[in-house]
């Protein structure tokens, strides 16, 4: 298992800025964010370490002697929109930048991009399943043509009152990732396992490791607390911001030493990369910066570093 990070967090920051922090703090890769250029309405997006529109050989070329110059490997690309959503035309475009992302992965001789599925948040999980087919069968198999695997990050995206009630990411759950995968038997798609959105949807977040196993494309490393008097009052049917709270590992309700034992027992030698989401940390760079060196310190101890 390689321990790495996440970029978005490195908002302002240059994609060689971003390795020589990875280098400096003996994080061993990293997922690389790849949003279009321009401002995203929403937290954590947005951000552009390596620009993939025009992405050449020579481009790649150049930022992959620069990692084997530092030792540190680009473990995926990552871009997370909604290629579901109700406007086709908006959908549209983030279906193209996806393509193109899977086309610079694959031009740096990556495996792996990671993204979500989509949902309009209006339709039940059966209503949206036919235009779910129809959108990403094409993007398999361009993935397929490629030798790209897509990591599907299983969060539901459903934190502010806009994505009610089902929120922007229909694979939140393991009976709708048995759904998918049958689905689309016979492509190389995937998990992007973050097992924090499990928490606070009150599921049991290692459970996954033992089914899914040789569906873990890549994972991420971020914690959440549940705060129970909260969940007592609202219940499960509010916004879930108003019951948990997102933290870095070790600050949360995960067991980290016991989650990366399952790891381990279930053979998954990929990146864990840290995503970071919590609000004490995000005063500055240098405190986004402390909270992945916090996160590395925390994990580093069960991971045997």
């Amino acid at each position: 298992m390689k321990l790495g990070i996440q970029s978005a967090i490195l908002d302002g920051m240059t994609w060689r800025e971003v390795i020589d922090f990875a280098a400096e703090n003996d994080f061993e890769c990293v997922e690389m964010m790849c949003w279009p250029i321009g401002k995203a309405e929403r937290k954590y997006a947005g951000v552009t370490h390596i620009d993939v529109v025009d992405f050449s050989p020579e481009k790649a070329d150049e930022i992959n002697a620069y990692c084997a110059e530092k030792g540190v490997e680009i473990s995926a690309l990552g871009y997370y929109p909604n290629p579901l959503c109700p406007d086709h035309a908006e959908a549209q475009i983030y279906i193209d930048h996806i393509i193109k992302v899977i086309d610079a992965a694959a031009m740096l001789g990556l495996d792996t991009m990671c993204t979500f599925i989509g949902n309009n948040w209006h339709k039940n999980v059966d209503d949206n399943w036919p235009r779910l087919v129809e959108v990403w069968k094409p993007i398999l198999d361009h993935a397929k043509e490629k030798n790209i695997k897509i990591g599907i990050e299983n969060c539901a995206m459903f934190f502010t009152d806009d994505e009610w009630p089902a929120g922007k990411n229909i694979a939140y759950s393991p009976k709708i990732w048995r759904r998918l995968f049958s689905e689309f038997d016979g492509y190389a798609l995937g998990l992007n396992y973050d097992p924090s959105h499990l928490v606070w949807m009150q599921m049991d977040y290692e459970k996954p490791w033992d089914e899914f196993k040789d569906k873990m494309f890549h994972a991420h490393a971020k914690d959440v607390t549940v705060h129970r008097d909260r969940l007592d009052d609202v219940g499960t049917m509010a916004n879930p911001l108003e019951y948990h709270t997102p933290r870095i590992p070790g600050r949360g309700d995960i067991d980290w030493q016991s989650y990366i034992k399952k790891m381990n027992e279930a053979g998954f030698n990929g990146a864990l990369c840290i995503e970071v989401e919590d609000g004490d940390y995000e005063g500055n760079l240098e405190m986004r910066k402390k909270s992945l060196i916090d996160s590395g310190n925390h994990l580093k101890q069960f991971l045997g570093a």
